[in-house]
């Protein structure tokens, strides 16, 4: 008996996406079109609620700064799918490394038979990182898994137990980094009990803590460290440079510095989670770079593969040596396609001059947030560093939070063809994180349309 094949529908070709896509935004429906409608009623049937998507678009092209919908639209992109594809959206040197990747091997499983990118990768980011001491670095997939595994690599190291997160910490969604993570919702609620011997101390946040200056920050969050957990205890602490979801929070000048000396001077491991700060995505390579530090370990992703699943930890040799072989590693850590992306992406990175163009980014931003700001005192604070910026919204009677202001004014983008996202613990921060290829005429359209949204809110 001869069994027929199943029949399978033929698929069209992709859209070609990359910076050959026009660099406008353009509505010929309105946000979301009937296209998106129907995909977002075919993702209610099929994927979970819990699995949210904040702009319910979906796309079918990106490059540049822009990316284009199966509507037809084409919206401006200030966010970069959170700070992932800083060379832009299907770069050609990512895809051309990509392709050629994947028609030579998809996967061996490092920790099985090793391959060059893994190691590559890995001595691009032991020169690339801050500190001139002798580094290993291991690579993982997700920001989330590298955090958990700086951790551990902390924990062997230092035969303690107790590490410390700061307030307004966002380090993942995995158990361990559930309760690094400072906000409940929608990233803790209802998923505890959550991993023991975490701890948290005040942060440097200079619009909300009084104008404390960073080293007496420092010496509140020092106070706790010694206090309520105890150096003899401490095996990390973890820390943004600039905080992400948390509200990209600067914390003021000196506040990491003096929390890295006391870290040295107790056995303590100084873990800097660079997820969403590494990558030229400051200005500088890493945002711990600006303020002159060299932590013991540095976490990376996000920016790191131009849009393909990678992380890193990357730190002293003592430190990361420790672990015992077979320790660290996992099925698809450090995957070929993903190191040949990374290694394109931060090619891309030193020779296309990103790191300058964060900094052009920061001027046109600035510029037109704080003419914003002048004439709104709805935006309390403008903050963050290269093409990591923020504005906190908030009532100008109270200096209170405004959370429902926010809401509304990024709905009224979205509605407008800007892809617009919003965090803070209190909900009321919009953050700008725009591709570092993204052009002065497409910001400033963008500039155009958040300030459209906020005089209509």
């Amino acid at each position: 008996m001869t069994i027929a094949p199943p029949a399978t529908a033929s698929i069209p070709a992709p859209p070609l996406g990359g910076p050959g896509l026009p660099q406008r935004r353009e509505l010929v429906t309105e946000i979301p079109g009937p296209r998106s409608r129907e995909l977002h009623a075919r993702k209610l049937a099929a994927v979970p609620d819990g699995v949210g998507v904040s702009l319910p678009v979906y796309v079918e092209a990106a490059g540049g700064g822009v990316l284009r919908d199966v509507d037809g639209n084409t919206l401006i992109d200030f966010g970069s799918g959170i700070a992932v594809t800083g060379v832009g959206n299907s770069a050609p040197a990512v895809v051309e490394a990509v392709q050629q990747q994947v028609a030579a091997f998809t996967h061996t499983c490092f920790t099985i038979t090793g391959y060059e990118g893994y190691v590559a990768v890995a001595e691009a980011l032991n020169e690339l990182t801050p500190g001139s001491f002798d580094k290993r670095t291991a690579l993982f997939n997700s920001g989330a898994e590298a955090v958990e595994n700086a951790i551990k690599i902390a924990r062997h190291h230092t035969g303690k137990q107790a590490v410390v997160a700061f307030d307004h910490a966002y380090h993942g969604r995995t158990n361990l980094t559930m309760a690094l993570t400072a906000k409940s919702m929608p990233y803790k609620s209802g998923f505890g009990p959550f991993a023991p011997e975490v701890y948290r101390a005040p942060l440097s946040y200079p619009y909300r803590d009084g104008g404390l200056s960073g080293a007496e920050a420092a010496a509140n969050a020092i106070t706790v460290l010694e206090k309520q957990i105890g150096a003899a205890n401490l095996a990390a602490l973890v820390i943004e440079p600039i905080q992400g979801e948390g509200g990209f929070i600067v914390p003021a000048p000196g506040f990491l510095a003096a929390l890295l000396e006391w870290a040295r001077a107790n056995d303590v491991v100084f873990i800097a989670d660079e997820v969403q700060t590494g990558f030229a995505r400051t200005g500088a390579f890493f945002a711990s770079e600006h303020e002159g530090i060299e932590p013991d370990l540095i976490v990376t992703a996000k920016g790191i593969a131009g849009g393909l699943p990678l992380s890193a930890v990357t730190g002293r040799a003592d430190i990361m040596n420790s672990a015992h072989a077979g320790g660290l590693g996992g099925t698809y850590t450090g995957n070929p396609i993903a190191c040949a992306a990374a290694l394109a992406t931060i090619e891309s990175y030193r020779s296309e001059g990103l790191l300058e163009r964060a900094r052009e980014l920061e001027t046109v931003f600035r510029t037109e947030l704080e003419a914003l700001a002048a004439a709104d005192p709805r935006i309390g604070d403008i903050r963050g560093r290269g093409a990591m910026l923020a504005i906190e919204l908030v009532d100008p009677e109270t200096g209170a939070p405004d959370a429902g202001l926010t809401a509304r004014v990024i709905a009224a983008s979205h509605a407008q063809g800007l892809v617009l996202l919003g965090c803070g613990t209190f909900g009321n921060v919009i953050r700008f994180l725009p591709p570092l290829t993204l052009s002065d005429e497409l910001a400033l359209d963008g500039l155009g349309v958040l300030r459209d949204a906020l005089a209509a809110s």
